[in-house]
């Protein structure tokens, strides 16, 4: 059984094009999600899992409306495997029920994860040389060091609760307790 899958990001986006095309591929059941692709919860998704049985096959119009990274992709198509459930894209012609469509679909993924591999090694040589410069990555102190200071001590004075000192210092917690640590570290040295 065909068994398609369309997704918009927002209620304002239209799904008629998916649909059709999923029709037209001669999917018998087509579940439904308005919502971005990079939530994990999608009660359409989970409506066409639940529903195929080994041997079915889930249609998508294009890979991107299953999933919004190879990462998502590859654990899903790996999820309907051990389902013994096929992927079908139309948009991509590629079919995993056939032996040349996992291939294609595994060389796919091959190439986008040596992409990132390449990315992430030209953005750490890019990174160091910066270093090796003098400059320092990251974002700016929202706090000069005399409020920094402050709002260590008025952490360690236990006076005030944290979301209190966050409040009175225009800073989230995270970036409180990274100024505490920095300030033990200072104080640790010493």
């Amino acid at each position: 059984m065909l068994i398609g899958y369309a997704r918009v990001s927002t209620d304002d986006q239209n799904l008629d094009l998916q649909k059709d095309a999923l029709l037209q591929a001669g999917c018998e059941r087509i579940t439904e999600d308005r919502l971005s692709g990079a939530k994990s919860d999608r009660p359409g998704l989970k409506s066409a899992l639940d529903y195929a049985r080994a041997g079915d096959v889930l249609v998508v119009w294009r890979l991107d409306r299953l999933s919004r990274s190879l990462k998502d992709l590859i654990e899903m198509v790996t999820l309907l495997e051990t389902k013994g459930i096929s992927l079908k894209s139309l948009h991509e012609a590629i079919d995993t029920s056939s032996s040349s469509g996992k291939m294609i679909f595994h060389i796919f993924g091959a190439l986008a994860e040596f992409e990132r591999n390449l990315i992430r090694e030209r953005t750490r040589a890019g990174l160091n040389a910066a270093r090796a410069r003098g400059r320092r990555g990251g974002r700016p102190m929202i706090l000069n060091l005399d409020k920094r200071a402050l709002a260590v001590k008025l952490y360690d004075d236990k006076e005030h609760t944290v979301v209190q000192i966050c409040q009175m210092m225009g800073i989230s917690k995270p970036t409180l307790y990274k100024y505490i640590e920095a300030q033990r570290e200072v104080t640790a040295r010493q």
